[in-house]
């Protein structure tokens, strides 16, 4: 699976992984509500991944992409959530970010939740 992710605010992740087979990579993609968020959209977003979260609930990229749609409401609290359920997941995989480059699910939910709170820090 392939994610990417925008780096700054908000992480949003695209498409899914890159996972290693033998001596050969293995690339998916898969729905994550990357264009719906990135259009700003974020209730729509949140309906789509919640009903995409029915069929992989530990996805890095689902719960990545619910946290940036939560904190883009407003609601900081559950962003953290979906961020330390992301960074705590028993799936992990490798995301493409929207700049080409590629981070680990567990950094990249990491990140997310650091901006996260250095951002309710700068609020106050």
């Amino acid at each position: 699976m392939i994610a990417n992710l925008v780096m700054g605010t908000l992480f949003l992740a695209q498409a899914g992984s890159l996972a290693a087979v033998g001596e050969m990579e293995k690339t998916e993609t898969h729905e994550v509500a990357y264009e719906t968020l990135a259009a700003g959209e974020a209730r729509q977003a949140i309906a789509n991944l919640e009903a995409l979260r029915e069929q992989n609930p530990g996805d890095p990229a689902l719960l990545i992409n619910l946290g940036s749609a939560y904190a883009e409401l407003g609601d900081t609290e559950a962003a953290a959530r979906y961020y330390r359920a992301a960074a705590e997941s028993e799936i992990r995989y490798q995301l493409e970010l929207a700049d080409g480059t590629w981070v680990d699910s567990r950094r990249a939910a990491r990140t997310a939740l650091l901006r996260l709170e250095e951002s309710r820090v700068a609020m106050n």
